[in-house]
């Protein structure tokens, strides 16, 4: 289970909002929940440009382990506390800034013979819903649950979400190129209603070089920007 770019971009865009409201909200200690964590990507990109205290979950016991084991070789293993638990039954006294996840993708469709592939990609272990019902319990009225999905899932979810009187405050789309249709979804939701934010990210332009957009945002993350 590789990390590939459009969680990279997930957790940059994730990092440069909260950080933001971070700055407009100064002096304030801000608590973070990561849903399925895996390496542990997010959570080190939200504690490279954030301060805030964050709590990582993650199910599979192979990837808690290595993700515990990237968060503790981390200059930031003061401020992340890793739990082996499934989401479904974690118990938190905390009621969070940011509820932030990279769900299963692929609900109802075709499954591998790998169980654990399954678990992280197919929603054999939490569909969506479940995902919405989770976040509304555990934010704070004014918190903020980001995802990142799949393109052709944004309007179900977004339909979804709105039953559970979420409201979307940002929705940017990614695109390999201007040849290429959207693939993926980025959603910033909120219980405070706002006027939508709409933007796109195209990761490569004609000449297959990263956009200037994507370097911004990318840059103080990769080696070799």
């Amino acid at each position: 289970m590789k990390v590939s770019t459009d969680p990279c971009i997930f957790g940059a865009a994730i990092a440069e909002s909260l950080a933001a409201k971070e700055l407009q909200d100064a002096g304030s200690i801000n608590h973070y929940l990561d849903i399925g964590t895996g390496t542990g990507l997010l959570s080190l990109m939200l504690a490279q440009k954030t301060t805030a205290f964050i709590d990582a979950v993650e199910i599979d016991n192979e990837a808690f382990e290595e993700a515990k084991n990237n968060f503790n070789e981390s200059i930031f293993k003061e401020r992340i506390s890793i739990y082996n638990s499934d989401i479904l039954h974690f118990k938190s006294s905390k009621r969070y800034d940011a509820v932030i996840c990279n769900p299963p993708f692929f609900e109802g469709d075709l499954q591998s013979t790998d169980k654990k592939k399954n678990t992280a990609k197919h929603d054999t272990g939490l569909t969506l819903q479940q995902l919405l019902l989770i976040a509304d319990a555990h934010l704070k009225d004014d918190g903020t649950l980001a995802v990142l999905l799949p393109y052709h899932r944004v309007d179900s979810f977004i339909n979804k979400a709105s039953a559970l009187n979420f409201c979307i405050a940002e929705k940017i789309l990614l695109r390999n190129n201007l040849n290429h249709p959207y693939f993926r979804g980025i959603l910033f939701l909120s219980k405070i209603n706002m006027p939508t934010i709409n933007r796109q990210l195209v990761i490569k332009n004609e000449a297959g070089d990263y956009t200037s957009e994507f370097v911004a945002l990318l840059k103080d993350y990769y080696l070799y920007l």
